[in-house]
């Protein structure tokens, strides 16, 4: 089976699309050039099937094979439980942010189990590994950058101390969308004594806040007015 999944991928790679592709991911050498919506596509049709068997056998050679694993976990039909065993195990092939970011858009299975899923990332966000802390980042994004949780995320994102590239410009995207969201408390937070950030993540995070189509002009002047020198 994973012959075919392996020369399917080969079939749809394009080398322009390689050379982007390596072009925005650094230290990934192994890109086919498969475009993300036909890798969907077969990740879709997989989960379909017996996608357990399919992630005990599947090969990690190239990028678009563990791409492909963590897109199926997405989309698999499973029990919260049995989703985050088959997590657990993805978890430490991740070593880039495409992959990484990918993966944890797909898990809308959090929606429905927010308090369970907390719960899980917690000791992700307290690794000294850098994509293990990016998963726990990008969760807290895409699932907890609200009302509900922002008193509970801020304090978890000041904490992260990794002086890793992928790490503070995740902490800074994540602080961004939190701002979005949650306005007054994020503001609060960002002027406080509380704010521990490092100037760089500090600065990136205020810049991001300004790339958004969703913040009015003057925010935007007041937000740039807080950059730290």
């Amino acid at each position: 089976m994973n012959l075919s999944i392996r020369n399917q991928l080969l079939e749809a790679a394009e080398e322009k699309y390689r050379t982007f592709s390596s072009s925005l991911i650094p230290n990934v050498d192994n890109i086919l050039g498969v475009r993300i919506p036909t890798l969907r596509k077969i990740a879709a049709q997989l989960a379909k099937g017996d996608w357990k068997a399919y992630l005990e056998t599947a090969s990690d050679d190239y990028f678009e094979e563990i791409m492909l694993q963590g897109l199926v976990i997405g989309y698999a039909k499973a029990d919260i439980e049995e989703k985050l065993e088959a997590i657990a195990r993805f978890i430490p092939k991740i070593n880039n942010w495409s992959v990484c970011d990918s993966f944890c858009i797909g898990l809308k299975i959090v929606h429905k189990h927010q308090e369970r899923v907390w719960s899980f990332i917690q000791p992700y966000l307290a690794s000294d590994q850098p994509y293990d802390i990016r998963f726990g980042v990008v969760m807290l994004l895409n699932y907890y950058a609200d009302e509900a949780y922002i008193d509970r995320v801020l304090p978890l994102l000041d904490r992260i101390k990794l002086d890793h590239y992928y790490v503070k410009m995740a902490v800074a995207w994540a602080i961004a969308t939190c701002f979005t969201n949650v306005p007054d408390r994020t503001m609060a937070y960002l002027r406080s004594s509380a704010c521990t950030l490092d100037t760089w993540t500090y600065n990136k995070s205020l810049q991001k806040i300004t790339e958004s189509l969703r913040i009015d002009a003057e925010t935007k002047r007041l937000i740039r007015s807080m950059k730290r020198k």
